[in-house]
């Protein structure tokens, strides 16, 4: 059958140039948080929202940038800028700790909302963390958002729903320790019994991310209630976007001991962008160092190791970045990764990279031995096996990870 480039299957591959918005009625908004965008050619600051029902929305300040030098400071001032929806007079900073009341409200299918004429918006109060509706996010059991953030991230970003890849959790910090295979520094924290690392949601040293996460670092103990978006690995990791205080614990009989806790200024409403504010000693209350509260013990003995998916998934990358040919050069050391991969339980991994090289190697020839026209149907087969398993392997060891069974998660 001879190929065809219409029909609503290869439609839906294309895409759309532009979002499609639908009309979302009236809408009460409680503003979340706000993460500075930065990509090489844009930048600006993404707010979040949650409404009445749950639900969760975005609202957009990103421009194009000319200049690297310039980008992390135009994504930082990004978030004083107002808000373009109606008539609201507020930044999107500000917004973060107050409300919106909508008419007219226009949504795309990703959440991002609409600021066409017709829509109207005016100022609104807003909602604790720790209050209803931003609080039923924080009810859903992790290892069900887990699933939940997992299954979003498989989806097409422009039918993805709003929020589907963040996490939110209720950890306390346990300090700073060399974590995970290169032995790098990372701040864990527990979750239910889990052990999480915290990561910075973006390394460029311009944005707060990093020197926040270095503060943090410096109180173990500390309770948070954190937003955050799931790095999928062989290990619990979340890249962390905004913390804030946690629900008080219900009174007891004897008065509790002292921990640190978040001393945040009352403009803060309890709550910290950390790409866009920067966390100052002030902002953390330590206890003194004889009265600090014994802490969960850290992750003793050796982690589990990690399955190493990475050997048939560096031979996928290196088919799109070198092509067939320079796939074909490394069937010898691959021999190795072959073995590797059976001792580690993942035969099926195994005979995909097999055929994967097989693949690339058998090409047709003639007499003389020169290679000649191939249609590639059984190179781009294997090569799409290899990826699809890599894919679902990945997932499937993240979910694992984010339960307490695992030996090693648990401090």
């Amino acid at each position: 059958m001879a190929p065809t480039t219409a029909g609503p299957g290869l439609a839906a591959l294309r895409g759309t140039a532009r979002q499609v918005y639908a009309p979302a009625g009236g809408l009460r908004l409680y503003g979340l948080f706000s993460e500075p965008v930065l990509t090489a050619t844009h930048a600006g600051v993404l707010t979040w929202a949650v409404d009445a029902g749950g639900g969760l929305h975005t609202m957009a300040e990103i421009m194009p940038h000319a200049d690297a030098a310039a980008a992390a400071p135009q994504a930082v001032g990004a978030g004083n800028r107002a808000v373009r929806l109606g008539d609201a007079m507020l930044s999107h900073r500000e917004f973060t700790r107050a409300g919106l009341a909508v008419q007219g409200a226009t949504r795309s299918a990703a959440g991002r909302l609409g600021a066409g004429a017709s829509v109207r918006a005016v100022r609104a109060a807003g909602a604790a963390w720790t209050a209803e509706p931003a609080a039923r996010l924080w009810a859903e059991p992790p290892a069900a958002q887990v699933a939940r953030a997992l299954g979003a991230a498989a989806l097409p970003p422009e039918v993805r729903p709003a929020g589907g890849e963040l996490l939110f959790l209720d950890v306390t910090l346990l300090g700073a320790v060399p974590y995970g295979p290169g032995g790098e520094p990372s701040l864990l924290a527990d979750c239910g019994g889990v052990v999480l690392a915290l990561r910075a949601a973006h390394d460029h040293p311009g944005l707060a991310h990093r020197g926040n996460l270095a503060l943090l670092a410096t109180a173990p103990g500390l309770r948070l209630r954190v937003i955050g978006r799931l790095e999928r690995s062989a290990r619990p990791e979340l890249r962390l976007l905004a913390v804030g205080e946690p629900p008080s614990d219900p009174p007891r009989g004897e008065p509790p001991a002292p921990a640190p806790s978040l001393a945040l200024p009352a403009d803060r409403a309890g709550r910290v962008n950390l790409g866009l504010e920067r966390l100052q000693t002030a902002d953390l209350t330590l206890p003194p160092q004889e009265a600090a509260p014994p802490l969960t013990a850290l992750p003793a003995g050796p982690l589990p190791p990690t399955t190493p998916v990475h050997l048939l998934s560096r031979r996928v990358e290196q088919a799109v970045t070198g092509g067939r040919a320079v796939l074909a050069l490394g069937t010898g050391a691959a021999r190795g990764d072959r073995a590797r991969l059976r001792s580690a339980g993942l035969a099926t991994g195994a005979s995909l990279l097999e055929g994967l090289l097989g693949a690339a190697v058998d090409q047709p020839r003639d007499v003389f031995g020169r290679v000649v026209a191939d249609d590639h149907e059984a190179f781009a087969a294997a090569w799409l096996a290899a990826a699809w398993y890599e894919e679902e392997l990945a997932s499937a060891l993240c979910a694992t990870a984010w339960t307490q069974e695992v030996p090693g998660n648990q401090p």
